[in-house]
């Protein structure tokens, strides 16, 4: 990502923050409509809990995006621990979807088209991560 970007995305943070709760809510019920093998996966989950780390996940890696080599060791844990639960590589496009849907909801016209793409090549570049994570076959250590 190019620094202007990667400002574009830091500077919009106070005020999705701000939006915390109605965007993660927005977030998982436009997932949930777009791709009911997500909403399966969540079945057994608060969801109240669910949408702060959410929020806390999305602080955490927006920290690293000018730098995302800081960031490989953990998204490539975080994406093994969803595929644990089932996630597959192809529900990242149903996330990247959701996320952009419910940025967009919660912020209205301050979601404007060159936000919009530094978010969504935000979300590209750690997806594109933890989508190799998943695909990559764990090798046994003997």
């Amino acid at each position: 990502m190019n620094e202007a970007r990667v400002f574009l995305v830091r500077a919009s943070w106070s005020i999705v923050s701000a939006a915390a709760e109605t965007l993660a809510g927005r977030f998982y019920v436009h997932l949930f409509a777009i791709d009911a093998t997500a909403a399966e996966l969540f079945a057994k989950t608060d969801m109240a809990t669910q949408r702060v780390k959410l929020m806390k996940s999305l602080e955490a890696l927006l920290q690293g995006l000018d730098e995302p080599s800081r960031f490989l060791d953990t998204l490539g844990g975080l994406a093994k621990r969803h595929a644990q639960y089932g996630v597959e590589a192809r529900h990242f496009d149903s996330v990247g979807d959701a996320l952009l849907w419910a940025l967009a909801d919660t912020l209205g016209r301050q979601f404007t088209p060159e936000l919009r793409a530094a978010w969504a090549e935000a979300y590209a570049l750690i997806a594109s991560v933890m989508k190799r994570a998943i695909e990559r076959p764990t090798v046994a250590t003997p």
